[in-house]
């Protein structure tokens, strides 16, 4: 009896150790891009179109948050990382929107301004003309899941994750697996992915818009 008791508490053990170890497994298979709530822009750099957007860290009821104010305007944050996305393929983050722009048509280049979007690139090295990205953004009055091809380059798609002002004022959290969308888009497995964007623009529009990036991280599952 004593040593069947043994024996269960023994498996009890290995069990919850087994849980344990799954658990940290999944977590340490994640990789960091943007720690805003830590105060961290270490690694990203401003790229300018027009006049610059505003980026700031601010603090935020929820904590620490990248605070993004256009007007008239297009700069975006950019950071060179490689990700492999064989080992963590979803992109993970939240946003929020305070207003959203209108009358634009977003299929159009001179309509082609969002309040809020992320993109990842997977770049073509020498052959730049195979770069390809995906840009996920808070359209203005685009259905949420519809996509098209960008205005600017036919090498980047457009997915709207949320659209219009039904969620205005309200952080929404997102997560894709980017393996699987470059798959659906282009019709290619992309193993790795090498820069990760966050930008609000409104220079063709020009109109203004607030909006609010947290963390952003790739993970396993």
């Amino acid at each position: 009896m004593r040593a069947m008791l043994q024996h269960k508490l023994l498996m009890r053990g290995l069990s919850a150790f087994y849980l344990i170890f799954i658990a940290q497994t999944a977590y340490s298979q994640s990789l960091n891009i943007g720690l805003f709530s830590e105060g961290d822009l270490s690694g990203w750099e401003e790229q300018s179109f027009e006049s610059n957007t505003q980026y700031q860290l601010v603090d935020e009821q929820e904590g620490r948050v990248l605070k993004a104010y256009t007007e008239s305007a297009a700069s975006g944050l950019f950071r060179e990382i490689d990700v492999d996305l064989t080992q963590t393929p979803y992109l993970n983050w939240s946003w929020k929107v305070d207003n959203v722009y209108q009358g634009n048509d977003e299929h159009e280049r001179l309509g082609d301004d969002y309040p809020v979007r992320i993109f990842v690139v997977a770049s073509g090295g020498l052959f730049f003309w195979e770069t390809k990205a995906i840009n996920y953004v808070w359209s203005s009055n685009q259905p949420t899941g519809s996509q098209w091809e960008s205005a600017v380059t036919r090498n980047a798609m457009m997915l709207a994750l949320q659209s219009g002002e039904n969620k205005l004022g309200q952080w929404v959290n997102e997560k894709r697996n980017i393996r699987d969308d470059f798959n659906a888009f282009f019709g290619v497995d992309i193993t790795e992915i090498h820069a990760i964007a966050v930008m609000s623009d409104s220079d063709n529009t020009e109109q203004s818009a607030t909006a609010y990036y947290g963390d952003i991280f790739f993970s396993a599952q």
